[in-house]
């Protein structure tokens, strides 16, 4: 992999788990030490993360995260409600029997908030992979990615935060999905990413760095 896109790479994951997080201010020669790279392949991944929307350019002044936007988290949501299901669609019409009894590793979990986000990740992006369509198991995991950081910020605002609930709902459509049961597993992957939006907008609106745009 080229100099440049693994700053980028690195860049954009320290956003998305806010290790940047959103309204921080960015300068080039702090984010050069910060990867020990020279200021050019940092200038380049900052550009491309403006073309993404997670970096805003400040002439003269530097960079900035972007805040979260209530409606990019419902475009974000929004998308996922399409393209999941079809995802899911596509896995039980092609993917073969090896590959839907690999979702069994996502039936349970144990951990903390930053390891359910992990585990949460690792089996949506499952989901995408045994679509066995590369586009669109690229463009969900993208969307999974930034979605991630939507939970990161609200997670300690959602009260009612119960991994165990989330969990069973992961196995319902494991269920569905090894059974080839194409109606069933899209109602529920549309119901659970339905019911992510009612938990996780209210929870950002409560957080001083969304804004309304």
């Amino acid at each position: 992999m080229l100099l440049r896109d693994n700053v980028y790479e690195s860049l954009r994951a320290d956003i998305l788990t806010c290790r940047l997080a959103p309204g921080d201010d960015m300068r080039e020669q702090e984010l050069a030490e910060r990867y020990a790279v020279s200021r050019q392949p940092v200038r380049e991944a900052l550009l491309r993360l403006s073309r993404e929307h997670l970096v805003t350019v400040q002439p003269r002044q530097g960079y900035r995260v972007n805040p979260i936007s209530l409606s990019d988290a419902r475009d974000i949501l929004r998308f996922r409600h399409v393209l999941e299901p079809a995802c899911v669609t596509e896995a039980i019409e092609t993917a073969s029997e090896a590959e839907l009894k690999a979702l069994d590793q996502f039936r349970q979990f144990s951990g903390d908030h930053e390891a359910f986000i992990a585990y949460n990740r690792a089996f949506h992006a499952a989901l995408a992979a045994a679509s066995g369509n590369r586009r669109m198991a690229a463009a969900l995991c993208d969307l999974i990615g930034q979605a991630d950081r939507l939970v990161r910020v609200s997670i300690a605002n959602v009260a009612d935060h119960n991994p165990a609930e989330l969990v069973a709902e992961h196995a319902a459509l494991i269920d569905a999905m090894q059974r080839r049961e194409a109606r069933s597993a899209v109602r529920i992957i549309k119901a659970h990413i339905s019911r992510t939006e009612k938990r996780v907008l209210p929870a950002l609106k409560r957080n001083a760095v969304i804004v309304e745009a």
